[in-house]
């Protein structure tokens, strides 16, 4: 472990056992620097883990302070660690089980996949759309064909410039959403009965894809805190004859933890000895609760290997179905299978975004955006201290906006479903996020939705169907 790491931990054990109070100021850089004997760039990367862990959070021109709710009352469990044999996949029923139940209108949405629609700028965005759909030419139906809108790519390009990465236009497709995208991808580089690397737990529409493209699933392991387990992935690699990996880096769903950069450039070094793709699915990456987004795996692709892929469904429009893939190598490829499969995203909504992104004050949004989501965690994970059983446990993340729960011991998620929908309030039951149908000890909450007297008494209900299934 290296020193910034180790400084990290124990910086975290004093928070989380209380010794550093909720709200109080860290130390300065250079009062821990003369403490521990460290160089600055030491603890600098120290606090920067501790913010990835939602553990401290910097306040301008102030320093950093211990977050709210960061003092956990345990220790949060790990994950069990998913069997490394390859398996076909059997999910889409459960997963569809699931989710059509949650589907009511009257039913709280805590095991919704998107956050609340109060929170975009729809008006904003309809006067784009409306716009640019004036101005739109009878040739656009020819020259916005994948790759996609020109305009929209440009703009797209720029945010990867913004974050240091030199991203060509030529490289982007426009797609469907981020799942078409991510689903191209994967169509890009296996063929039926391939083996994937896909995280345990992971996102059910991974699962759901590799079902219907008839690729097998290795689980690697993603421990809520740290993240993926690089040395079960290494270990598969010699074991299991991997075709493609797909990794959610930033705030992954559904346990909200972020790899470090350091373990990022591991993993893309990894990747590249073995000439392995990476499908890194990226939609969360804008919405961190600190001071800056961490950036993707993609920055440190030397070879071409990540297709990076990401969309506004999560952060602007969700209705509006405009995702895209940085494909690097696979780029005509993945262009070519557009055209064969779905021919074009909707031509209106990609000009309509992009003159928002032109126009509309995109950053400003994202800002008011990821206040709100910060103040809803905050609330939440107040109210899981207040109701939640002793010995349940569940995740701070520094972005995103699911919490991961581990449930009491003999508390089934899927028995818990069933009740909260009887009580109306849907969540996300662990067995949708693994091939195996592991985790039935886990759920996941989505606190992206605004807070309110429903939204208190559900989470109040939920605790107590807890309570009444551990008994």
């Amino acid at each position: 472990m290296k020193r910034f790491e180790l400084l990290a931990n124990t910086m975290a054990d004093e928070i989380r056992s209380g010794r550093r109070l909720v709200g109080s100021r860290m130390p300065s850089l250079r009062q821990i620097t003369t403490q521990h004997g460290v160089s600055q760039s030491t603890v600098f990367r120290a606090y920067y883990l501790l913010e990835e862990w939602g553990l401290i959070r910097a306040r301008e021109r102030s320093g950093y302070y211990v977050a709210p709710g960061a003092a956990l009352k345990q220790p949060l469990a790990s994950n069990p660690p998913p069997a490394l044999a390859s398996a076909r996949v059997e999910i889409s029923d459960l997963v569809f089980s699931v989710l059509e139940a949650a589907k009511h209108p009257n039913v709280v949405p805590f095991g919704s996949a998107f956050p609340s629609p109060k929170l975009f700028p729809l008006q904003r965005l309809a006067r784009s759309l409306a716009h640019s759909t004036r101005l739109i030419s009878p040739w656009s139906t020819v020259v916005d064909l994948p790759p996609g809108n020109e305009q929209l790519r440009r703009e797209i390009s720029l945010r990867y410039m913004a974050m240091g990465i030199a991203q060509p236009m030529e490289e982007l497709v426009v797609t469907n959403g981020a799942l078409e995208a991510l689903n191209l991808c994967l169509m890009a580089v296996t063929r039926p009965g391939d083996v994937v690397a896909i995280e345990s737990p992971g996102f059910y529409a991974a699962l759901q894809a590799l079902e219907r493209l008839d690729l097998r699933a290795v689980e690697i392991p993603v421990d809520p805190v740290s993240g993926l387990d690089l040395e079960a992935l290494a270990h598969a690699f010699e074991t299991q004859p991997i075709r493609a990996c797909w990794f959610m880096t930033n705030f992954q769903n559904p346990t909200g933890t972020t790899m470090s950069q350091e373990k990022k450039k591991a993993l893309v070094e990894l990747l590249a000895r073995h000439d392995v793709p990476l499908i890194e699915d990226d939609v969360y990456g804008e919405l961190h609760h600190g001071a800056a987004n961490p950036l993707p795996a993609r920055v440190f692709d030397q070879k071409g290997l990540v297709m990076h892929c990401s969309s506004f469904s999560k952060t602007l429009a969700p209705g509006y179905r405009i995702g895209w893939v940085a494909a690097g190598r696979f780029a005509g490829k993945v262009q070519r299978l557009k055209l064969m499969t779905t021919l074009s995203a909707s031509i209106p909504a990609q000009a309509g975004i992009a003159d928002y992104l032109q126009h509309g004050g995109y950053d400003r949004h994202l800002r008011k955006l990821r206040g709100a989501l910060r103040n809803q965690l905050d609330t939440m994970d107040a109210a899981l201290h207040r109701w939640m059983p002793a010995d349940s446990h569940w995740t701070r993340p520094s972005g995103g906006y699911f919490v991961w729960v581990r449930l009491p011991h003999h508390v089934d998620a899927m028995q818990l479903h069933r009740l909260a929908i009887e009580n109306g309030i849907s969540i996300a039951p662990g067995p949708i996020f693994s091939a195996q149908h592991a985790f039935r000890d886990h759920i996941r909450l989505n606190f992206g939705h605004p807070w309110d007297e429903r939204t208190e008494l559900a989470v109040k209900t939920l605790c107590s169907l807890i309570k009444l299934s551990s008994q």
